[in-house]
């Protein structure tokens, strides 16, 4: 299982849920997603200690964390962490958006992945949402 949290804007705040990447697929030992269409791939690094005031996403993105943790908070106050290996679907290009900051000692490095449309249906909720 590949962890994913997914926020959205709904009524003009930006929410989230947990769940994963679908992998229905398998071939040798393996299960895999279906293809997914992306028009670019960025990488950034952010130093240790650093965080980011309210915002929305650029666009509709993939955020794959590579190293560093953070806690990502919407403007009611919901939080949830993110760690090396778990994706972001950020999704809430409109609205109150998310603040972010870093909450180990390690530097947020990441990958921006900019998807197509279609990326929606490989993101799974969890069974408890």
């Amino acid at each position: 299982m590949i962890r994913c949290v997914r926020i959205w804007t709904e009524a003009g705040n930006s929410v989230f849920e947990e769940g994963s990447i679908a992998l229905p697929h398998g071939e040798r030992g393996d299960v895999l997603s279906h293809v997914l269409g992306t028009r670019s791939i960025s990488f950034r690094e952010t130093r240790s200690g650093g965080a980011f005031a309210p915002h929305h996403a650029p666009t509709r993105q993939l955020v794959i964390t590579l190293g560093g943790t953070l806690e990502f908070k919407t403007i009611a106050g919901a939080t949830f962490v993110i760690r090396p290996g778990d994706l972001l679907l950020a999704e809430d290009t409109t609205g109150s958006g998310h603040s972010w900051r870093l909450i180990d000692d390690q530097p947020w490095r990441r990958a921006y992945v900019i998807v197509d449309a279609d990326v929606a249906a490989l993101f799974q909720p969890s069974t408890a949402s």
